[in-house]
């Protein structure tokens, strides 16, 4: 798996030119934010145990390889007319064809969706709009979506990690940790998402290997039948003779339940339109399914139509982002739809990065700071009505705030660097904290305010 480079400095990058600066600029695997691995420059990409697709090979060759040696090498003397020997080509070739359908399905993007830079605009607010004391109500984008799918309803989630609404039948692949298209499972023998792009040549690869068990399974036999025609002998003194056979037999025999199982379960699969996800969490049979268009338009879906291209390009160059460019804020502040929940992101097992508890520890902090700032800017020498009616007026709030040490007496607020806000080199406070200092600006004007009617 490739790391991201360091940032370059920007006196380099500035002085080497336009040209220079984006051939410098990293390709897109080299900064692949999923799980995946890439090879080739980023021409073949593969989910992270795509080690299990070497024990997958050894699992389809080695067999094919004793069938060869010890079974149809045998029996290209027993038939004529070249019969014999095109045994061994059939089952060479078709293990080649086998082998590659399964590269096909691990090496290419299952139909990954970009993920997006920030998040999606929110459409309304969350819960009351009345709001007091100068602060700006949050906005929350909806945790569910309605979208119709051929005259029926159908939910889509909003995906924190990638920040997107998924499309209808999209999921987010905890392994790989990218949202895929038409998502089926993750298949750790192909070490690989199933989805969109790669749905057809895994069913194929699946067939082909149950028929390759089936033609090997079969030929054993076949040479244990002649072996007893021609040396007349019983089956068990047969067997005896060739284990080579006998272990294949066992050996497929073994396997071709697990793989023809698959082909049956895929079989109807396409022909009812679901995937393997659907099938075992939304249960169609209890409800209808929008994506269902007959047994004939629903093969033709997947086996008669254009594989779609690829959202991503791996071995595109990223652009490189103005340095100070701040993240970008909605109204009074953004929020996330799983934000302030206890539990953990729901597709990857992490904690969310902010909670209720964290939230209101360092917003009491910031809250008596700032109170303090503005009574020791008071006491210096300010009454009430000379202070500003607007604090953001005299605070450069991009820095934080707090009144010189050096100069009690002077009433002048100076900026300092906040050990919150912090990202990519450049200091920043959220929409929130900015609501709170307002605030706070405005219960100090009230309590000055009362102190100096008192004291007339």
């Amino acid at each position: 798996m490739y790391v991201v480079p360091p940032p370059q400095d920007s006196g380099s990058a500035a002085g080497g030119g336009g040209v220079g600066a984006g051939a410098m600029a990293p390709r897109t695997y080299q900064v692949w934010k999923g799980s995946n691995i890439f090879f080739l420059g980023g021409r073949l990409i593969f989910g992270p145990d795509v080690r299990s697709l070497a024990l997958s090979v050894f699992l389809i060759a080695a067999p094919v390889a004793v069938f060869c040696v010890f079974v149809a090498r045998k029996l290209m003397d027993d038939f004529s007319h070249h019969l014999g020997i095109s045994i061994m080509v059939i089952a060479v070739v078709f293990t080649v064809y086998d082998l590659a359908l399964l590269l096909l399905t691990s090496g290419r993007d299952p139909g990954i969706i970009p993920r997006n830079t920030h998040p999606p605009e929110p459409e309304s607010f969350e819960g009351s709009t009345e709001v007091g004391g100068g602060q700006t109500p949050q906005l929350r984008l909806p945790r569910m979506k309605d979208v119709v799918v051929n005259g029926i309803t159908v939910k889509i989630k909003y995906c924190d990690t990638c920040m997107l609404y998924r499309p209808p039948r999209c999921s987010h692949c905890s392994i790989c940790n990218n949202c895929v298209e038409r998502f089926d499972h993750h298949c750790p023998w192909v070490g690989q998402c199933i989805g969109l792009r790669n749905y057809r040549f895994f069913f194929m690869f699946v067939f082909s290997t149950t028929i390759l068990c089936l033609y090997v399974f079969g030929f054993c036999w076949v040479y244990i039948k002649r072996i007893m025609d021609t040396e007349d002998k019983s089956i068990w003194k047969a067997m005896a003779k060739t284990p080579a056979s006998i272990a294949l037999i066992v050996y497929t025999f073994i396997t071709v339940w697990f793989v023809g199982g698959l082909t049956v379960f895929h079989l109807y699969l396409i022909s009812t339109n679901q995937t393997t996800y659907e099938n075992f969490r939304y249960r169609y049979d209890r409800r209808a399914n929008p994506y269902n268009r007959g047994v004939v338009e629903n093969f033709k879906e997947i086996f008669f139509t254009s594989i779609h291209p690829s959202k991503n390009n791996f071995r595109a160059r990223v652009p490189r982002e103005p340095l100070g460019l701040q993240a970008r804020s909605v109204g009074g502040g953004f929020v996330s739809p799983n934000m302030g929940k206890s539990a953990g992101d729901l597709e990857m097992g992490r904690k969310p990065v902010w909670a209720p508890e964290a939230g209101a520890g360092v917003v009491g902090d910031l809250e008596r700071g700032l109170s303090n700032d503005v009574l020791n800017v008071k006491d210096g020498g300010l009454n009430g009505s000379d202070a500003s009616p607007d604090l953001s007026r005299n605070i450069d709030l991009s820095h934080g705030v707090s009144a010189d040490p050096a100069m009690p007496g002077s009433g002048v607020i100076h900026p300092r660097r906040s050990s919150w806000g912090r990202k990519s080199g450049s200091w920043e406070i959220s929409p929130d904290v900015l609501a709170l200092a307002a605030g706070v600006g405005d219960s100090n004007r009230v309590s000055s305010g009362g102190k100096n009617a008192g004291s007339q």
